[in-house]
């Protein structure tokens, strides 16, 4: 696949022009197998639409997008370890890649997500940006990310136990809007950024966040991370709208 993606890849970049900006979107999908009893290595996952733990895995994929092609690039499937209800087969060969993919499955996710990035990478396909939602949007990750040559932008869980340094101090998502100075009166009215602000993760990154509104419930708003502070907002929002090809995020929220 990684072979076949870099090829399709190559010939979409001849297409475009140098300064166009190719992003690698990483996100995850229930992969359910509610009837399944004898599966190898069959788990309970959470589902985050239905908000509900039901058999099967969670399929974790890699893909490559400019903005108006999107290309799959790598994937693994995910179990729950602590939640197995069946064990893995003790007749497989450990040599084989059949037993190193059931390995792989074991792993915690952000491990995994850097491991299907540095697979892509390796075969020599470009990007500038990884996207990522916010279940992936974590400084450890964030910097090993960056570690491999790519910026991080991502939406940001809204949590009162995640911390952000801001001029000395450290603050919840929810205080940081109050420092963008954003009236919480516009939020029916104004389309697009709400405001933004500079701040750095817990481990020292400088990223910056911008708040925007949410389209289908009108009086809250959404934040997305970026590492590459110099951008401007509304490109930053433009970026992250690649993960929705060949919509819009306007379209989205």
């Amino acid at each position: 696949l990684l072979s076949l993606s870099s090829y399709v890849i190559s010939l979409c970049t001849k297409l475009t022009t140098d300064d166009r900006v190719n992003v690698l979107i990483v996100d995850d999908s229930l992969f359910e197998r509610h009837r399944s009893k004898k599966v190898e290595l069959l788990s309970t996952v959470y589902d985050h639409v239905s908000h509900k733990y039901l058999k099967g895995f969670q399929l974790l994929t890699l893909g490559w997008s400019d903005g108006y092609s999107f290309i799959p690039c790598n994937f693994s499937l995910m179990v729950s370890a602590k939640k197995l209800l069946v064990n893995l087969s003790s007749e497989i060969d450990k040599r084989s890649s059949g037993y190193k993919r059931r390995i792989e499955a074991l792993v915690d996710k952000p491990t995994a997500t850097l491991n299907l990035v540095k697979q892509t990478l390796s075969q020599g396909i470009v990007a500038d940006y990884l996207l990522m939602d916010s279940w992936f949007t974590e400084a450890p990750l964030i910097k090993e990310v960056m570690n491999e040559g790519l910026d991080v932008i991502g939406m940001v869980k809204k949590t009162s136990k995640r911390f952000y340094q801001y001029k000395g101090k450290k603050f919840p998502l929810q205080t940081l809007i109050t420092h963008c100075n954003v009236n919480q009166k516009i939020f029916s009215h104004q389309e697009g950024s709400l405001g933004s602000i500079q701040v750095k993760l817990n481990n020292g990154i400088p990223v910056k966040i911008v708040f925007i509104r949410h389209r289908k419930y009108k009086t809250e708003w959404l934040a997305i991370l970026s590492t590459n502070t110099s951008l401007s907002d509304e490109e930053i929002i433009r970026i992250y709208g690649y993960r929705w090809v060949p919509w819009r995020l306007s379209e989205i929220i």
